[in-house]
């Protein structure tokens, strides 16, 4: 299955309703009105394309409708690229470092799934013909660190772990020490899942990061946010919590495959200038997918 497909695959629940809508309001009134557009626009925030986005893509019909009179522009070649434009600006590939391993610690929230991101980034990487090691500095649930000793057993992957309620920033520091010995390309380090409203959380999170730091200077290289698709426009209070703590780099959006609100990702994106570097469609470990804006909304506005 070619990128494009997988990436249409994973977003049909956004890209039916969102279709559905446009389409219903194209052929319901041909000519454009202030009606319509507002029904555009109704239908673009719906699938949490958020304010600035939806404005510029409504912008664009009604300058589409302007130029091109009654034959009616093609709203969905038009909305697919605004938004292509719009998630291009960013650099989306995964950072290295001038030396190796590059550190990357992945954050977020509980239950957005960053345990099973670390293990598929460690495959992703390994996919790429790199090595990996995994880091278990979730030591506040026994649960997190067996999951990713279970990973690191089905993919091959290396996994440094403390005990259960040990300090993750030591359990960190040994993964580096792991890491350098085995000359390891890339370090992923799963960190516990902390509400972005608990300060005492986050300054754990900080030393975490600060020892990595001592341990290996400009680590970590790559800091990504892992966010859960079917929370929607709440991510982006999450996003925006998270950066003022740690220095994100980019995005990791899961669950795009059980969520009608897909769009989430173009407005993080747009109003955080965060890339979004992988997206999740599904459970295997190749559903994480590098992230292309070409066929995100291609997937996400394609009429057929």
């Amino acid at each position: 299955m070619g990128l494009f497909q997988k990436f249409k695959a994973g977003l049909e629940k956004t890209h039916a309703r969102l279709v559905h809508e446009i389409r219903r309001i194209v052929s319901g009134s041909p000519r454009l009105t202030a009606g319509t557009l507002e029904e555009l626009e109704a239908a673009l925030l719906g699938a949490d394309l958020g304010v600035a986005v939806t404005g510029q893509i409504v912008m664009a019909v009604r300058k589409a409708y302007e130029t091109q009179g009654g034959t009616g522009p093609d709203v969905f070649a038009i909305a697919a690229g605004e938004v292509t434009r719009i998630l291009s600006n960013a650099d989306s590939a995964l950072r290295r470092a001038l030396a190796p391993p590059t550190v990357v610690s992945v954050v977020g929230v509980n239950g957005t799934g960053k345990t099973t991101t670390s293990a598929k980034l460690a495959h992703y990487v390994r996919q790429q013909g790199q090595t990996a090691v995994l880091a278990a500095c979730d030591t506040f649930r026994a649960a997190a660190i067996e999951q990713l000793k279970l990973w690191g057993q089905r993919l091959d992957v290396p996994v440094v772990a403390g005990a259960y309620h040990a300090d993750p920033a030591a359990v960190a520091h040994d993964a580096v020490t792991a890491a350098l010995a085995r000359q390891a390309d890339y370090l992923f380090i799963d960190t516990a899942g902390r509400l972005h409203t608990k300060s005492n959380l986050m300054k754990e999170l900080q030393k975490v990061h600060r020892v990595l730091d001592k341990k290996l200077a400009g680590a970590p290289h790559e800091v990504l946010l892992v966010l859960d698709a079917t929370t929607g426009s709440n991510a982006l209070t999450q996003a925006r919590e998270f950066h003022k703590a740690v220095p994100l780099t980019g995005l990791v959006v899961t669950k795009l495959d059980g969520t009608s609100k897909g769009g989430m990702v173009v407005a993080i994106q747009q109003e955080l200038g965060l890339p979004v570097k992988f997206i999740g469609l599904g459970e295997q470990p190749d559903d994480l997918q590098p992230f292309d804006a070409r066929s995100f909304a291609g997937a996400l506005f394609a009429e057929q």
